[in-house]
């Protein structure tokens, strides 16, 4: 498992130091409904992926693993993690980079309504209308929750799998807009190395772990010679606060399917008030705790693949 470690930017160091609300602190209120109503479909982008197909023998040739990082992630961060689940699960797995993420198109807006229809037409280009296992971080995890909880779009999912989020509004972070801005000051001053994006990142951002997640984002331009980041500032800049939304409310849907939520224990992602929100969403929801702060499958990534697999398979 070295390698996933390292894909996470040191993650050991995120395994014991990191601030659990320094990614987004997830405050519970109550739940407020922020649906896209429109009489017009949701414009769609084509999602990049990483595809591990199912080897040896055994496969489950019928299922699908289809993977969703969390904010200012990419299917990068899972490359190694997803090998390992394609193993032991024996089936292909698919890890999206969500749109403004990786190399994924660059569209507004970036909310869950509209990260969920591209999930459903990723399914469908890849023709998985059935047998799909949806697993989302953070972030993805609602964008995970907001697919299976939408008529329109669930008839392929088999089970979900939720890592350390719940479904319910939180207030988002300023930390996350601070993160921005200074990314966004990094192209502007030009800097030539990723050192020197780390020193101005260091003013908002004091855990090095952290810093180098968010600069896995970045890159060398060949003619400039700066460093620029992959991701759309701009765009995510001003739809940070729509990531602390939910787009449904209590009572207004449910996915009566299996359902995994793994919480870690020194995180404030799940907790005692909205986790029987979550539950109202998800009825046959199954909590595992974790002794682990946001990154539950990165600091113990056995235990996650062990917990996944017995899940997964226990579904009939």
């Amino acid at each position: 498992m070295a390698g996933f470690l390292s894909e996470i930017t040191s993650t050991r160091t995120l395994g014991r130091c990191v601030r659990p609300t320094s990614l987004l602190r997830t405050i519970p209120s109550t739940p407020v409904a922020f649906r896209y109503y429109s009489s017009t479909p949701l414009e769609t982008v084509p999602l990049a992926f990483h595809h591990v197909p199912a080897e040896g023998a055994d496969v489950k040739k019928d299922q699908s693993l289809v993977i969703c990082h969390g904010l200012f992630g990419s299917k990068q961060n899972w490359r190694t993690l997803s090998k390992a689940l394609a193993q032991k699960l024996r089936m292909q797995v698919f890890v999206l980079d969500l749109r403004n993420h990786g190399t994924s198109p660059h569209k507004a807006p970036n909310d869950y309504e509209h990260m969920a229809a591209d999930v459903s037409r990723f399914l469908k280009d890849q023709g998985l209308t059935s047998g799909v296992n949806l697993l989302g971080h953070s972030m993805g995890g609602k964008v995970v929750m907001s697919v299976a909880l939408n008529k329109e779009y669930n008839s392929p999912l088999r089970t979900l799998i939720s890592a350390d989020m719940a479904a319910a509004r939180g207030k988002i972070s300023k930390e996350f807009i601070e993160y921005a801005s200074a990314m966004q000051r990094i192209e502007e001053a030009g800097v030539k190395s990723k050192s020197a994006a780390d020193k101005l990142l260091a003013e908002v951002e004091p855990e090095l772990s952290i810093r180098q997640f968010l600069l896995t984002n970045s890159f060398i331009d060949p003619e400039t010679k700066t460093l620029k980041f992959r991701i759309p500032l701009d765009i995510l800049s001003t739809s940070i606060p729509a990531i602390g939304h939910f787009p449904y409310a209590p009572g207004e849907a449910t996915w009566e399917g299996p359902a995994l939520f793994v919480k870690g224990a020194k995180a404030r992602y799940i907790t005692e008030r909205n986790e029987p929100i979550t539950r109202g969403f998800f009825p046959n929801m199954r909590l595992e705790t974790f002794d682990t702060g946001h990154w539950v499958h990165a600091e113990r990534p056995e235990q996650f693949i062990g917990l996944v697999k017995e899940f997964v398979e226990a579904q009939k």
